[in-house]
């Protein structure tokens, strides 16, 4: 009996040490390069269902979520019934979303996600009643409420590839699958647990523990989301990274040599490229006339290992100017991601020792 008593204490500092040392990949592990996300493109739908599966898998908050929802589900029809509702949540956001072009940056939603795992612990704790003396709302309503706002998350990651117009809506689905499946697997492993324990009495004081630190770490990652957000902090990609010290200012007096229209298709991406030789000069400026998009400036060396590259600037703007001297002989140029649902065109102005290469993908 002893034992009993003291396993709970023992996993909720468990619970609580995991929040701790996952919180900050929480907020900040999402990024990707640009190599995986073009092996995930390569790798077709499956690889799209893989993903789904890993982030719902490595996405701590979703967990943390999901396992908030298991203190309620006593029998396998509440199971069904709210693993449903909180599915149709979350699929109708990600598809819809993701099939509009809806961008929703992750200092709004996942500030909403870390509140979303306290809230369920509050009302597994019957805090409402408790502390406010009030009846708590319909959980059915919120639990789909909640999917559609954990949607709105996964539909961000997702966007965050670039995916193909041609199999767009399979690329959404695959992605949507992989998710379920993740959920599923994590939900049948909770379940398991749980339900061999439910029957005990220490299960009460577990349940009383565990859910405390949900609502301490779904309000850390409130915090920390916040924290990130004051102090224009994004891992995604949505502000511009700093600009590497390689790329510096064009002269006010430039007289471009060439200037070239490049159109990015709807939720399409492209190159374009020029060929330096080692200490040969770059200088550009390009815009698009209005949509900010994602793009990566980089050089390639002809003597490197095949796929390296190396960056000079990354961010997400409508505009960018700048001049480089090569470090490096070999190709060097503009990779950009279109996520919207119409072309963009730009407008690229260049001058320079450089050989043209028009290579376009």
């Amino acid at each position: 009996m002893k034992k009993l008593v003291q396993t709970p204490r023992v996993l909720a500092f468990g619970l609580a040490f995991l929040s701790l040392t996952f919180v900050a990949q929480t907020v900040f592990a999402h990024g990707m390069s640009e190599a995986e996300k073009q092996a995930i493109v390569d790798g077709g739908n499956l690889a799209y269902l893989w993903l789904g599966a890993t982030h719902m898998l490595t996405g701590y908050d979703h967990l943390a979520f999901v396992f908030g929802i298991i203190f309620f589900l006593t029998n396998f029809r509440d199971i069904a019934k709210y693993v449903t509702a909180f599915t149709v949540g979350h699929s109708i956001t990600l598809i819809g979303a993701t099939f509009a072009a809806v961008q929703v940056s992750p200092f709004l939603i996942e500030p909403i996600i870390a509140l979303s795992v306290a809230y369920i612990a509050f009302h597994n704790l019957d805090g409402f009643q408790r502390y406010f003396d009030i009846k708590a709302p319909n959980m059915m309503f919120m639990i789909v409420g909640l999917g559609l706002i954990h949607g709105l998350g996964l539909s961000t990651r997702l966007q965050d590839l670039p995916l193909s117009t041609d199999s767009l809506l399979l690329n959404i689905i695959s992605f949507n699958v992989g998710v379920e499946l993740g959920q599923v697997s994590a939900l049948a492993v909770m379940l398991v647990l749980v339900a061999a324990w439910r029957k005990r009495p220490s299960f009460a004081k577990f349940s009383r523990i565990a859910n405390f630190a949900l609502i301490g770490y779904g309000l850390l990652l409130f915090l920390m989301q916040m924290h990130a957000y004051e102090h224009n902090v994004n891992a995604d990609e949505f502000t511009a990274a700093p600009v590497a010290p390689a790329v510096e200012k064009p002269a006010a007096t430039t007289q471009w040599k060439d200037t070239i229209t490049v159109t990015i298709p709807a939720r399409g991406n492209r190159e374009y490229k020029v060929l330096l030789k080692e200490g040969s000069e770059l200088q550009y400026a390009w815009n698009t006339h209005g949509p900010k998009m994602y793009y990566d400036f980089h050089g390639e060396p002809t003597d490197g290992p095949k796929g390296y590259f190396e960056s000079f600037e990354k961010a997400t703007e409508s505009t960018a100017t700048g001049a480089l001297t090569a470090t490096f002989g070999g190709t060097h140029g503009w990779y950009w991601k279109n996520t919207t649902a119409a072309p963009i065109t730009i407008t690229l102005k260049v001058a320079g020792a450089y050989e043209r290469m028009d290579l376009g993908k």
